[in-house]
């Protein structure tokens, strides 16, 4: 069985959840970042959870990926900054 066989049909729903600091407009720094790939009529929800204690938030993201290069774009430019965390 080939390793590189694609494991979505693109393009596809996908979403994506952010976790950082609750702190400086973390939700509008995420989206800044999503809309560097992602046109605002292919994002379809965005949905927050803070942490017991506020001090985190997670910003889900479910977008229109249209191909894996188009998905580990995001993925990748999520990555890079030191404010995410992570990302699911």
């Amino acid at each position: 069985m080939p390793l590189d066989r694609e494991v979505y049909d693109f393009p596809t729903a996908i979403p994506l959840k952010v976790i950082g600091r609750n702190e400086d407009e973390f939700e509008q720094f995420v989206m800044g970042l999503f809309y560097k790939h992602v046109h605002v009529e292919d994002i379809h929800r965005v949905s927050q959870r803070l942490s017991r204690g506020d001090r985190y938030l997670s910003l889900t993201v479910t977008f229109t990926a249209h191909s894996r290069e188009h998905l580990d774009a995001v993925y990748a430019e999520l990555q890079s900054h030191q404010r995410v965390l992570f990302v699911i």
